[in-house]
């Protein structure tokens, strides 16, 4: 049986690492896919990869006048949504006495104010009873030096599914967050590390996590898939971990 047969799927940021794992994973349990991203070659890619008549939107979530005409095109194409992942983002760290604002802002602008617009924005193209995923961090309870800002925008991304969970009870839409662990995707490259530098990133976060290793993104792709689902229809607000035993041990 395929968990979201019909569906209407829509991820932000679908178009590589965690969001692009859920995309093809919603696509395969029957979901008509729409991903948005930043990089239309990436986009590209990302749907010839993930198939079943997916499509791709450039929009960047900083921008709020893009995320709504994303919405727009792709209402326009499959009509309603049932499923909204708000996954977009980045990882870029630095120390408090080195953080700038351009920094601050790029972070947040993504993260926490990205997060929001996603949300608002989709309202009037929502189904009644749809599922919403809110993508936040294992580390929005830890104290991390050199990720501050981050693990901050991540919290409140936390925070705001309660809230929206509270909004939207009236339509019967579930707000859930899905917090992920360190995970095997090219975000830890995107701040222009090296691949030593990767390497030695990904290793420490593996002796970090109590499983010893680091997560796969399949792995996280089948968390999306059950908040995506009916097999969480009792959750709202909640918060779904896998990170390897980082936040609970």
């Amino acid at each position: 049986m395929k968990k979201l047969a019909n569906k209407v799927a829509v991820i932000t940021g679908g178009n590589s690492g965690l969001g692009l794992s859920a995309a093809k994973l919603f696509a395969e349990n029957g979901a008509k896919v729409a991903i948005t991203g930043r990089n239309q070659s990436t986009i590209d890619q990302a749907i010839k990869s993930i198939g079943n008549g997916a499509i791709g939107v450039v929009s960047d979530v900083s921008n709020v006048r893009q995320i709504e005409e994303g919405y727009k095109k792709i209402f326009d194409h499959f009509g309603k949504i049932d499923v909204l992942v708000v996954n977009a983002g980045f990882y870029q760290g630095a120390s408090l006495a080195d953080f700038t604002e351009e920094l601050f802002d790029s972070i947040s602008d993504v993260l926490y104010k990205g997060a929001f617009f996603s949300v608002q924005k989709a309202l009037p193209y929502l189904s009644d009873g749809a599922s919403i995923v809110l993508t936040s961090t294992a580390l929005n309870e830890k104290g991390i030096a050199g990720a501050s800002v981050y693990s901050a925008s991540k919290a409140a991304v936390r925070s705001l599914a309660r809230s929206f969970s509270v909004e939207l009870m009236s339509k019967k839409i579930r707000v859930n967050v899905l917090s992920p662990g360190a995970i095997d995707t090219p975000i830890f490259a995107r701040d222009g590390q090296t691949k030593e530098q990767v390497d030695g990133t990904l290793a420490y976060f593996s002796n970090y996590a109590p499983a010893g290793r680091v997560g796969k993104p399949e792995e996280i792709a089948a968390g999306f898939l059950f908040l995506a689902s009916d097999d969480s229809s009792y959750m709202f607000g909640s918060e779904l971990v896998i990170d390897g035993g980082v936040k609970g041990i």
